[in-house]
């Protein structure tokens, strides 16, 4: 693992980006992992603070990606008990 000055790199969130993208919204979780890829990069250039931004728009990205898969599927849930979806 590359250190500058005795620090670790931010978290990437490239698994989680990549498992939110496949399972619950494509767009976002590819924003996600586009931004963890650029975590160990810029980490590795010394950019610490570019890093961490990174870090911080994968973290963000992953997590309205997760959100919205999580919306649709109680949507769904909610539609069906309901009569709406699969009549």
């Amino acid at each position: 693992m590359n250190t500058i000055n005795n620090q670790n790199p931010p978290k990437s969130w490239l698994v989680e980006s990549i498992l939110a993208t496949i399972f619950c919204c494509l767009p976002f979780g590819i924003a996600g992992i586009v931004n963890a890829a650029k975590v160990e990069s810029k980490f590795a250039q010394g950019d610490l603070e570019g890093a961490e931004r990174a870090s911080a728009n994968a973290k963000k990205w992953t997590l309205i990606s997760a959100a919205l898969g999580v919306l649709v599927v109680v949507l769904a849930f909610i539609g069906t008990m309901l009569g709406f979806v699969g009549s």
